[in-house]
């Protein structure tokens, strides 16, 4: 498990993006978690689908962005361990983008948040 690690503790880019990715994304869970209760029980959460009834989503669907995020981070951060020895750049660009979902994820949840509450 040790060896997982290894490349991300040795580069700096790797190491922070996928850090405070992770905080971001724990961040944007434990907001949900606090508003949960106060959300309504439908929510506007795909809005590119035609108005009406298929745009709302229930109130667990606000964690949707969340899982997504999450997923993208754990198979960026595998990948980028794993093409690290041969392609660092690829490695830093894969947790770059970790980080960047992550990011745009927060900014959704909180504008979606803003508009309900």
């Amino acid at each position: 498990m040790n060896g997982l690690f290894k490349n991300a503790k040795k580069d700096k880019i790797i190491k922070w993006s996928m850090s405070i990715a992770s905080i971001l994304l724990l961040g944007e869970t434990l907001v949900l978690a606090l508003f949960y209760l106060s959300l309504p029980p439908f929510m506007p959460l795909f809005n590119q689908l035609p108005w009406g009834d298929a745009r709302l989503g229930q109130r667990p669907a606000m964690f949707l962005p969340v899982l997504i995020a999450s997923a993208f981070l754990v198979c960026n951060f595998l990948l980028a361990n794993h093409v690290y020895e041969k392609m660092p750049l690829v490695s830093r660009i894969l947790s770059l983008t970790s980080f960047l979902i992550a990011v745009l994820s927060l900014i959704f949840t909180l504008q979606t948040l803003r508009v309900i509450v």
